[in-house]
């Protein structure tokens, strides 16, 4: 079985099979990241495993979604974090 630690290694960038399941059109969600053929923006899906959601409950709320979707959505916030830092207060 490979650990939590070791899979985070090995899936250090986005796929290109993950970019086709992520569109941007402006004429959908004022160009917002969604998952592909959906208007349910990355954001929401990254939202809701922040709050402590699986993937299971997500597509319960959001049924155009998969799986590979969320895991998807979460592989481009993954990018998006190693490429642009947040402000974050200094530590002590």
């Amino acid at each position: 079985m490979v650990s939590v630690r070791a899979r985070a290694r090995q899936t250090w960038s986005v796929t290109t099979d993950q970019l086709a399941l992520i569109s941007a059109d402006p004429r959908v969600m004022h160009g917002q990241a969604v998952i592909a053929g959906t208007r349910v923006p990355v954001s929401v899906i990254l939202d809701c495993l922040a709050a402590g959601m699986a993937a299971d409950e997500i597509i319960a709320e959001y049924p155009a979604v998969t799986v590979a979707g969320v895991r998807a959505a979460a592989a481009y916030g993954a990018a998006l974090a190693r490429e642009e830092l947040l402000p974050l207060p200094q530590s002590r």
